[in-house]
């Protein structure tokens, strides 16, 4: 078989090369569009659950705007609710160690859209679950790209929009524990985490930390139950519990 040059790639490029890639950026948008739209209708949820916890509109989506992390947001307005004020630094605490994975996808997203200074710095505020999943999703590196970018601006601007949305419901609503939602922030907490427990050891570090998290709670103020859990998946994480792969 003759070799081709290195640099004749481009040139032995076909027409059905030219549509796949093209059908490829589409698929890219397409996702991007699909994920950002539904990730940010949560943002009604959130205005309405930090209002609840006792944040006034603009307390709240000053907090979209600058800690733009989903899970982070609701874990801190679910301590809140359940504490008030005074669970204000076990909050804090939960919220940046639920915050820790953004660091993990930081890592693998700055070789695709690192560059400048100002470049990483707008690309580290919107470094979340939904943009790193369809960037990684994506099978050309400028495709992927397209993803991360299109995928983080859709759900902050609309997640932002919806906040105030939600906030603007709950404030209208007045006494919000009339309505149930004291009690929402944890079943919004369920139905993030409820995805990811399909393996056998996630879903025993799940229930493990669920039965530590009910035994100290009587004891510990609002907030650190959740931190002394985590050491359930600290311990399995630790000895490799559950892998059942390893031990086969």
């Amino acid at each position: 078989m003759e070799e081709r040059p290195a640099g004749d790639d481009a040139a032995a490029r076909t027409p059905d090369d030219a549509v796949d890639e093209a059908g490829e950026r589409a698929r890219a948008i397409r996702e991007s569009v699909a994920v950002g739209v539904a990730t940010a209708i949560y943002g009604i949820s959130f205005g309405a659950l930090s209002v609840a916890a006792g944040l006034d509109v603009w307390q709240t989506v000053f907090l979209s705007l600058v800690m733009f992390t989903g899970g982070s947001q609701f874990a801190l307005v679910g301590v809140l609710a359940a504490g008030g004020a005074a669970a204000g630094g076990s909050a804090i605490a939960t919220a940046a160690m639920l915050g820790i994975r953004n660091v993990v996808y930081g890592m693998r997203m700055k070789p695709l859209v690192g560059g400048s200074p100002a470049r990483n710095v707008l690309a580290a505020w919107i470094t979340i679950d939904e943009s790193t999943a369809v960037a990684l999703a994506q099978k050309l590196p400028g495709n992927a790209r397209l993803g991360f970018w299109l995928t983080g601006a859709i759900v902050f601007v609309g997640w932002n929009l919806t906040t105030l949305a939600g906030a603007l419901i709950g404030d209208a609503m007045g006494d919000t524990r009339a309505w149930g939602l004291d009690a929402a922030a944890g079943a919004a907490f369920l139905g993030l985490l409820w995805p990811r427990l399909k393996r056998f050891q996630a879903g025993a570090v799940a229930v493990g930390a669920a039965v530590v998290a009910a035994v100290v709670m009587p004891f510990v103020m609002p907030g650190l139950p959740v931190l002394i859990a985590a050491l359930v998946a600290l311990l399995v994480g630790w000895f490799n519990l559950f892998d059942r792969r390893r031990r086969a």
